[in-house]
């Protein structure tokens, strides 16, 4: 069965909380503290796997939960960090936010292996909170909350050639006689309710991966029949091979079906439809008036537009040649980049969205330093790994969104001031 969308729900470990003990030895009647530290909680990691095709798998599994840390414990002893959770989808799945409908990440490109959730960080233990003032702290720290998510999953299958057009005009036939996929053909309509893939390998030329797309309707951009289901497998293909009936087998009009699928495509997205369109003119080998040949009305009306017109008999092979060919020259202009879907949601920054935590900004003029500190900015590090690009990225726009540059500009901070958050330091640049 071939599914390419489901709903799903994920959940990253809870941090383990910090311990409260106090060390408890013969001849040690006062010993300090040494509660240990929370164990971090596990990662909700998704993972391409090559070797998966559909997301058939979520069907029956619908929630992922990552495990929790565990709790310190006494001696110092460090609680167990919790097991990630790694999630295997095939090459081209985007995840969406599942109310939104934002992307979060697309697993396609360089998109191999993505942390989507981490896990909170474990609490820390008494031990921490000693002080000349303070020496037995009854404070341990609670370990950071888990993070959540629901998912919307889909698949859209990455081709360099999309083959679109009315049910019934080619398109399985087309694609089983160029490649090496083997599609169900059957003359009735919607035969194909999948799409499917096949490498086109050609003699001293490139080669390229071609989809066969479900035959569209009138009113597919709107949902009718499966359009929506039809239509996102188009949306990484460079090239469109627009395979109509030209010889009218079933008594359309082949320049009128052109336009009526470009409509769907213009009104799913305009960006598809400007993509470059080659029109394969099927069936030409049940053309049987060559005075009136339909192929010469097809060209006449639209190779002025750019289109470059093929007559071809997917049955007999007649013009594939020529067609393939031509379309291994567009890709070449075109060059190897695969679309990947930008970011659109921030899980990280979801977060603080409605966040009343409170934070200060004071400088610091026995280190001379600018120091940021506060509930709101801890839970802040609790989310971000500092360390990647993509983290520090979204440590600045939280910063800039949440007031903080502001308020260090009204202190009087310079360029190449150094700014401490917690343990984290760094010199300041406008």
């Amino acid at each position: 069965m071939f599914v390419d969308r489901a709903k799903i729900y994920v959940r990253s470990g809870k941090g383990g909380d910090g311990h409260i003990s106090f060390r408890r030895e013969k001849y040690v009647p006062a010993g300090g503290p040494d509660g240990g530290d929370g164990g971090r909680g596990g990662d909700v990691i998704f993972v391409v796997d090559e070797g998966l095709n559909t997301l058939v798998d979520f069907r029956n599994t619908r929630k992922y939960r990552a495990e929790d840390g565990e709790p310190g414990n006494k001696r110092n002893c460090h609680g167990k960090n919790g097991q990630d959770i790694v999630i295997r989808v095939p090459v081209g799945t985007v995840i969406k936010e599942a109310e939104s409908g934002q992307v979060i990440v697309d697993m396609s490109g360089d998109n191999r292996r993505v942390v989507l959730l981490k896990g909170g960080r474990g609490g820390s233990g008494n031990q921490h909170y000693a002080t000349s003032t303070m020496q037995a702290p009854r404070y341990a720290q609670p370990g950071r909350p888990a993070k959540e998510l629901t998912l919307l999953l889909e698949l859209k299958v990455i081709a360099d050639v999309g083959l679109v057009g009315l049910p019934n005009v080619g398109k399985s036939t087309l694609l089983s006689r160029v490649s090496n996929a083997r599609p169900k053909i059957a003359n009735y309509h919607f035969t194909t309710l999948n799409p499917h893939l096949g490498v086109v390998d050609l003699d001293d030329a490139r080669g390229f991966v071609m989809a066969d797309i479900p035959g569209l309707i009138e009113g597919a951009s709107e949902g009718v029949g499966l359009g929506h289901e039809f239509l996102r497998h188009i949306e990484r293909t460079k090239v469109l091979v627009h395979v109509v009936d030209a010889a009218g087998t079933e008594g359309r009009d082949p320049i009128e079906d052109i336009y009526a699928i470009n409509r769907e495509l213009e009104a799913y997205n305009p960006e598809i439809a400007r993509r470059p369109q080659v029109i394969a003119a099927n069936k030409v080998d049940a053309v049987f008036d060559p005075e009136n040949n339909p192929v010469d009305a097809i060209r006449a009306e639209f190779e002025p537009k750019g289109m470059a017109v093929f007559p071809i008999s997917a049955v007999s092979g007649q013009g594939l040649k020529e067609l393939l060919y031509h379309v291994s020259r567009m890709l070449e202009n075109l060059g190897d980049e695969v679309k990947v879907f930008e970011q659109e949601y921030f899980p990280e920054m979801a977060a603080f969205q409605n966040s009343n935590d409170p934070y200060t900004v004071e400088y610091d003029s026995d280190r001379e330093e600018y120091v940021v500190e506060g509930p709101r900015i801890e839970k802040m590090l609790g989310y971000t790994n500092l360390e990647s690009e993509k983290g520090f990225s979204f440590f600045q726009n939280f910063l800039k969104t949440n007031g903080i540059l502001e308020q260090l500009e009204e202190l009087g901070i310079k360029d190449g001031d150094t700014v401490r958050i917690y343990g984290f330091s760094f010199e300041y640049y406008k």
